[in-house]
């Protein structure tokens, strides 16, 4: 039997959907559940760098609109409903995905260190103390940082950090920004605990997730989704287990050179590919849409640039370019930074036909984050400066 075919545009439309990006709520109408978009794009990514807000608050606005923050951070911490594991990065994953993760976990138990070997009196210490006093943060523990440079953690930092990786640890909830230490055995459902699937099961599990949540994806699409390549050797034998126990069909995508699959789940939507709103919004450099630059610019034709560790003289796109995704598309980007109540857009690329788009995104991130004016400085091309102010002027 031949595989089935799609159009680039079927493919793009199943990510999209995937995604959570079509088929929007139009405004105006109550928000869908912060914990429902989590459980549908598996993972939301964490990262340090605040500029509008952080990355894993991005990842809702993105699909959910201006939600209010809070709702973010309850959907996340100190609701039961996820917690926090080195899936893509360091993310917030829905409980129920808990169990999946346990041949990641074996491998840690097995040895496999996650920055630098635990000290074993350290590791006995950060247990005692969970056990004595309950969750704690790092700082609870003595401090997270050894003295020297950036992630020169601790040894009691280190330990809570492996622990939490062969999954003695479980981060379930976070005080301002700094994780909060439980024993799993406390913090995670006794029925979910208990399981201990296999590597196979585990497999098919993760594929299968990986796969609905792009839509349609290649062998190496779905391998980085959840970073199964640091399971080392036995990562590419875990992903082809995996494509074959999760029932994952192939299909031949037009302009992909490689084989993709989906999920029987999605079977239905290659007859009738999705319809609906497009979201217009900016999209985080960390957001699962474009996690995997290959990906994004085999579906968009659109690479997007991560430049926060160039230095600053040599960054052609600024320090947190957000694509502008509008009409389904990657098309411009633009690197926001606040100045008192202003949104500032040190540098936009936007081509005329979307002028309005940018416009609109800005204005509306604006007022999510509590600015009530926008500025723009650089834009590309240059002579699309004032069309564009005068596009933010007339969507204000």
């Amino acid at each position: 039997m031949s595989a089935a075919r799609l159009s680039a545009d079927q493919a793009r439309r199943l990510a999209l959907h995937a995604q959570g990006l079509l088929g929007a709520a139009p405004s105006g109408r109550p928000p869908r559940r912060v914990d429902a978009m989590l459980r549908r794009v598996g993972a939301v990514q964490l990262d340090t760098i605040s500029v509008l807000a952080r990355s894993h608050e991005l990842a809702a606005y993105a699909r959910l609109g201006p939600v209010g923050r809070a709702a973010v951070e309850t959907a996340y911490w100190g609701s039961g409903r996820a917690f926090e594991y080195w899936a893509h990065a360091a993310c917030v994953v829905p409980i129920e995905s808990w169990p999946w993760f346990t041949a990641r976990r074996r491998r840690y138990r097995a040895g496999l260190q996650l920055w630098r070997p635990a000290e074993a009196q350290a590791r006995g210490e950060v247990l005692a103390r969970l056990r004595d006093l309950g969750p704690v943060t790092a700082g609870d523990l003595g401090g997270a940082r050894g003295g020297g440079p950036w992630w020169d953690w601790s040894p009691m930092k280190v330990a809570a950090e492996q622990l939490l990786a062969e999954g003695e640890v479980v981060c379930v909830e976070r005080r301002g920004w700094r994780r909060v230490y439980d024993l799993a055995e406390r913090a995670i459902p006794a029925e979910l605990l208990a399981r201990e699937p296999g590597d196979e099961e585990c497999a098919a599990a993760l594929c299968g997730l990986a796969c609905a949540s792009m839509g349609v994806a290649t062998l190496a699409d779905i391998t980085d989704y959840y970073r199964l390549g640091r399971l080392g050797r036995l990562g590419r034998e875990f992903v082809a287990a995996g494509v074959a126990g999760a029932g994952l069909v192939p299909v031949q995508v037009e302009g992909w050179p490689q084989a993709a699959y989906v999920h029987p789940a999605s079977l239905a939507a290659l007859e009738s590919p999705p319809r609906g709103r497009h979201r217009t919004t900016l999209l985080s450099p960390f957001d699962s849409l474009i996690w995997f630059r290959p990906r994004a610019e085999r579906i968009f034709g659109f690479k997007p640039r991560l430049e926060l560790y160039v230095p600053k003289a040599q960054r052609v796109h600024g320090y947190f370019s957000m694509p502008l995704l509008a009409g389904g598309r990657l098309e411009g980007h633009a690197d926001p930074a606040r100045e008192g109540r202003t949104l500032v857009a040190r540098r936009v690329a936007v081509a005329a036909p979307r002028l309005e788009a940018m416009a609109a995104a800005l204005v509306e991130a604006a007022s999510w984050v509590g600015c009530d004016a926008v500025a723009v400085e650089a834009v590309d091309p240059a002579p699309l400066r004032r069309p564009l102010e005068a596009a933010l002027r007339q969507v204000a």
